[in-house]
């Protein structure tokens, strides 16, 4: 229902943004979408709401008008411990987290959108800022009602000493990335980026309950 072979999705990259700039522009970015939909296509949200799903536009006016969450994973992975509840994936510090577990905190814990932050390094790609415990890195997910992960992105190494020592730790093929490392030998200014599914957004957007219908 979440996934797609192929699926189109919206990657800002922007120089001189820190993770913290980063979860900014994606709160302010999908809340401007929402914004839109509502603002433009209402007709179809209201007939969508009432031959789908009832609680559609409330849904719509709650991310628009709340403030996300901003949660460090292992916040997160404390509270899913602790929660009165059966998971079909086991949690522990240093698992990836799951839809199931993405839309508990979401909708039963927080009822409101999530942002996700200081993942695991061991879970995340290779290229994420690592942040100075030397075990998590910079990395941030947007969680969102009845979607889970809408958005993933990160703050990106800009050391070249620190990629090459990541590529060496994973065993990673470095004559597959001469290219990326060639961005680095030089220098380069910090920055940040992520990616929006955009059949995602349609979804949450819908009120759909699966992917297939909004491609």
């Amino acid at each position: 229902p979440r996934h797609l072979a192929e699926f189109w999705m919206v990657e800002p990259e922007v120089a001189f943004n820190d993770v913290y700039d980063n979860m900014d522009l994606a709160e302010d970015f999908i809340k401007y979408l929402v914004r839109y939909a509502l603002e433009n296509c209402m007709d179809d949200l209201r007939f969508l709401n009432d031959m789908f799903d009832k609680e559609l536009i409330t849904r719509l006016e709650g991310v628009v008008n709340t403030e996300f969450v901003r949660l460090a994973y292992t916040e997160g992975i404390k509270i899913l411990e602790a929660a009165d509840a059966k998971f079909e994936f086991p949690v522990s510090w240093g698992v990836d987290l799951q839809s199931e577990h993405e839309r508990y905190l979401v909708e039963k814990h927080f009822r409101k959108p999530v942002i996700v932050t200081d993942y695991p390094k061991d879970i995340k790609a290779f290229y994420m800022k690592q942040n100075d415990d030397g075990k998590t890195v910079r990395g941030m997910d947007v969680l969102f009602p009845k979607i889970g992960e809408i958005i993933g992105g990160s703050e990106r190494e800009s050391s070249y000493e620190k990629l090459q020592q990541r590529i060496d730790e994973l065993k990673m093929d470095p004559t597959n990335l001469w290219w990326y490392m060639d961005t680095r030998r030089f220098g380069t200014a910090p920055h940040s980026g992520f990616g929006l599914g955009f059949e995602r957004l349609l979804l949450f957007v819908t009120g759909m309950s699966n992917i297939r219908d909004v491609i």
